[in-house]
């Protein structure tokens, strides 16, 4: 019997307008190098502390590795409905139609709100926290605020966000990639110039002594691995590529992950060898310490600054895109241009309020290292370390007695595991952090 040709979901202004599908498979490899390797890769050597070297190398490749297949095992889900006439644009409606609940539909909208608003204020956060840096090398006693900066960035933020759809931001990824790279080896050179200079840090690469506090340290280190490593937007990103999109997605993977081994590991290694245990969560501020002179050229930290800002915000636009098609499809009209009056006006109001509220809770609670813990436990685990094994299953319907079959049950069982233990150890740090600050503090926490 001939394969059903595709047909594409009933047309709706959500999925016509931020979600057009006109893209290659290198535009998604940009726009899924821009969702995985941003700046909260400068969380790794914190990561590292509550791991040490064995461990930390060995879970930042197993993290690796298991997103990578799976990935690619959600990718062949995607293309193996997409052959059988059902070409998913959304990640909830793909779970939905393989899993045949509904209330799927709702468990996945759930974790991707979670996702994509928690690294939208973790990106406004950040973004602040860059322009305060800059601002106090500058004018050390000025009398702006963290809260100061991260208004500035909810403004362009607001700008950049009326971008129409997710196709439009492939220059910007791009440019996002190349951003990455560049950062990633001024961090790198900073922390290796740090260890060697004359003011090098005492650097102590032990773990708590106490055990219980060990193993809470651990499963956050492995939470924050996976808000890293995680994107939960993978058929939102193969979506903008013109059908049929049947093995391309591998391919902008290969992209994606030539990237993140460079960048991944040269931030990691360099950071914690430098620091060990004492590394703040962001390894900027390790190499800006409160006390002393900069551990690095103060060019390097400026320019590798700038570059971090830049990249924030193409991350902060990539993930709302799934917020804002939700916005649009609910309440934009596709009889009428996406530029129409009637389309212009509500995303011009609903995406300025998504904004000013990432931006106000981003000053409100300056957590970064905490968010990302958070984040990564509740929303990135049960989306890219759990669902896109039991969607293969399912839908592929591997045979019991194949061994993908009995590997992804146990990737899955692990990883279920590692969500709630991370997830109570994200939340009792974040609960134990709260008495550090008061709202609208001038430093992040952690």
């Amino acid at each position: 019997m001939a394969e059903a040709s595709p047909v594409p979901p009933p047309p709706d202004a959500g999925a016509a307008f931020v979600l057009e599908s006109k893209g290659s498979w290198w535009h998604a490899g940009f726009h899924l190098t821009t969702a995985i390797v941003g700046p909260t890769i400068l969380t790794l050597p914190y990561a590292f502390r509550g791991l040490g070297w064995d461990v930390g190398l060995a879970a930042l490749t197993v993290m690796g590795a298991v997103t990578f297949y799976a990935y690619t095992l959600m990718s062949k889900v995607l293309d193996h409905c997409e052959k059988q006439g059902r070409r998913h644009i959304r990640f909830r409606e793909l779970a939905a139609d393989v899993l045949g609940s509904g209330w799927m539909f709702y468990f996945v909208v759930f974790f991707q709100t979670t996702i994509n608003t928690g690294v939208s204020i973790g990106c406004v956060l950040l973004s602040g926290e860059c322009l305060k840096i800059m601002y106090s090398s500058l004018s050390p006693d000025g009398p702006l605020r963290l809260y100061h900066f991260i208004v500035m960035v909810t403004v362009v933020l607001i700008l950049l966000s009326q971008l129409p759809s997710f196709h439009s931001l492939r220059h910007i990824n791009l440019v996002s990639l190349l951003l990455s790279l560049g950062y990633t080896t001024l961090v790198a050179a900073g922390c290796i110039n740090a260890g060697y200079s004359r003011n090098a840090p005492p650097r102590n690469y032990s773990l708590d002594s106490s055990k219980v506090q060990r193993t809470f340290d651990a499963f956050t280190s492995i939470s924050i691995l996976a808000s890293l490593y995680g994107n939960g937007i993978l058929p939102e990103i193969q979506a903008t590529m013109a059908p049929p999109a049947t093995g391309k997605m591998v391919k902008g993977l290969t992209l994606c992950y030539s990237v993140i081994i460079v960048t991944f590991y040269s931030a990691a290694v360099s950071g914690y060898w430098a620091f060990g245990n004492k590394v703040n969560s962001n390894v900027l501020n390790s190499l800006l310490p409160d006390s002393g002179p900069s551990l690095a050229p103060t060019w390097l930290l400026g320019l590798a600054v700038v570059f971090v800002l830049l990249q924030l915000l193409a991350i902060g636009l990539v993930y709302s895109q799934v917020a804002y098609e939700i916005i649009e499809k609910n309440s934009a009209d596709i009889r009428k241009s996406k530029f129409s009056k009637r389309n212009l006006v509500p995303r011009l109001i609903l995406r300025t309020l998504y904004m000013v509220f990432c931006g106000f809770m981003a000053a409100m609670l300056p957590f970064f290292g905490d968010i990302v813990a958070v984040v990564g436990a509740i929303g990135f685990i049960p989306l890219d370390f759990v669902l896109p094994m039991l969607l293969y299953n399912i839908s592929i319907g591997t045979s019991k007695r194949s061994p993908i079959h009995w590997i992804n049950i146990f990737i899955m069982v692990v990883f279920t595991g590692v969500g709630i233990i991370g997830a109570f150890a994200s939340i009792r740090k974040l609960v134990f952090d709260a008495h550090q600050f008061k709202l609208f503090s001038n430093d992040v926490v952690g």
